[in-house]
């Protein structure tokens, strides 16, 4: 009874993206916004249930240049069965300085040091980091001993240059 409708009730995802210039001013807010959890999620939390040991969970956030005809309009929205980025541009990898993982309180949104069902995701990319037009990012996470993406965002023109930063925080709820 799989099917892209049903593939992924019971999972939700938000983001949301803040640019800062170079002095540390907010020039952009994206606000909290929907994001797509991919097929790919799904049988990763299988492969834990099932004790897989070729399974691991999230391993890096890509971020990508997406495609620059979405500049004419609104940018695709992710299917649930896209296996990857258009076109990437950098990886923040697990244990990176710049991304950050941690439970979320359900009651108060607030970090907790318990296991929940709610995760924060922060990834932080800084001066010199990524710059260029991003339209797309992704969290990563292991199947199979290979990297695949479990949620994807393609989302209007970012512009970064090389003196801002882009915070991105993901919220995923299990």
């Amino acid at each position: 009874m799989l099917n892209e409708d049903i593939a992924t009730i019971g999972l939700a995802g938000s983001y949301r993206d803040v640019l800062c210039d170079g002095a540390g001013r907010i020039t952009w807010d994206s606000g909290w916004r929907k994001n797509q959890i991919l097929i790919d999620c799904r049988r990763l939390l299988a492969g834990f249930m099932l004790g897989q040991p070729s399974t691991g969970g999230i391993r890096g956030l890509w971020v990508g240049t997406g495609d620059p005809a979405w500049d004419a309009g609104v940018p695709p929205p992710p299917q649930p069965t896209d296996t990857d980025l258009v076109a990437r541009l950098h990886q923040l990898k697990l244990g990176d300085p710049g991304l950050k993982l941690d439970y979320l309180d359900p009651d108060t949104g607030k970090l907790s040091v318990a296991p929940t069902q709610r995760l924060q995701i922060a990834a932080t990319l800084g001066p010199d980091v990524a710059t260029g037009t991003l339209r797309e990012f992704g969290l990563a996470g292991q199947l199979d001993n290979r990297e695949v993406v479990i949620n994807l965002v393609r989302h209007v023109a970012i512009v970064k240059d090389p003196v801002s930063t882009l915070t991105r925080t993901i919220h995923l709820v299990f």
